[in-house]
C-alpha cells in the first residue's frame, strides 16, 4: 500500500525561495528517487493529487509501467493539471516509464495511452527487451567527469530525437539521456545506484521559487 503524501522534507528554507521538488508517487520507484533528492538536500514532496502538484516547483516522474501510470494519472485527475504545468515550463525529470510519458511519440503504445509530448523524441516501450533482458553498463555523460553506471530494466529505446533535443549520453549509439529546455529524460534507473550526479544535474535546472520569493 502506498504511504500517505509526505510534507516537505530536506533542507531548511530560511529565505522561502528554495524550490520544492515533487516525486510522482502513483506507481514505480518513487521512494528511491525521493531518497536521492533528500540526500542532496532538496525539499521534496510526494505527488498523488492536483493539490500536491500545485505545491511543487519541479517534478520527477519515476520508472514503473507506463500504461498503468497513464491510467492512474487520469484516475487521480492529475493528467490535465500536469500537462498544464509542463506546458508552462515546469522542470521535470522522467526515468524509464517517466521518459515514455514525456515523449512526443510512443511507437508501440496502447491506443488509449496518452503522453505529454514534453520532449521531442520517439520511444519504443521495452525496446531493450523484457525483464529478463535487464542489464547494467557504464556510459559517458556530457558534463560529468567520470562515466555513470546505468541500470536498464525493461527500458524504452529512443528511436528519434528532434532538432531541439540535446543528447547527453548514448549506449551503442542510441540516446539514453537527453534534455530539451527544462525536460530531462533517461531510459535507465539512476535512482538504483549510489551515484547522485544526474539528480544533482536536474536540481541545477530548477530555478528558485518565484512564488515563494513574493
Amino acid at each position: 500500500m502506498s504511504s500517505p503524501s509526505r510534507p516537505d522534507t530536506g533542507s531548511a528554507d530560511p529565505t522561502g525561495t528554495t524550490p520544492v521538488v515533487g516525486v510522482l508517487a502513483l506507481q514505480g520507484a518513487f521512494q528511491a528517487h525521493q531518497a536521492v533528492l533528500d540526500r542532496l538536500g532538496a525539499r521534496t514532496r510526494q505527488v498523488r493529487t492536483p493539490a500536491d502538484l500545485a505545491g511543487v516547483d519541479a517534478l520527477v516522474m519515476p520508472g514503473g509501467e507506463s500504461t498503468t501510470m497513464s491510467r492512474l494519472l487520469h484516475t487521480a485527475e492529475l493528467f490535465d493539471p500536469l500537462a498544464e504545468r509542463l506546458a508552462a515550463g515546469m522542470p521535470v525529470f522522467g526515468t524509464c516509464a517517466g521518459m515514455i510519458l514525456l515523449a512526443a511519440e510512443v511507437l508501440d503504445g496502447r491506443p488509449d495511452q496518452r503522453s505529454f509530448a514534453a520532449i521531442d523524441i520517439a520511444v519504443r516501450r521495452n525496446g531493450y527487451g523484457r525483464q529478463i533482458d535487464s542489464f547494467e553498463h557504464e556510459v559517458d555523460v556530457d558534463g560529468l567527469d567520470a562515466p555513470f553506471h546505468v541500470v536498464f530494466i525493461r527500458a524504452p529505446k529512443v528511436e528519434r530525437t528532434g532538432p531541439g533535443v540535446e543528447v547527453l549520453a548514448r549506449h551503442d549509439g542510441v540516446p539514453v539521456l537527453a534534455r530539451q529546455g527544462r525536460v530531462l529524460v533517461a531510459s535507465f534507473h539512476p535512482e538504483l545506484t549510489d551515484d547522485d550526479r544526474l539528480h544533482a544535474m536536474f536540481l541545477a535546472m530548477v530555478p528558485p521559487s518565484a512564488a515563494r520569493a513574493a
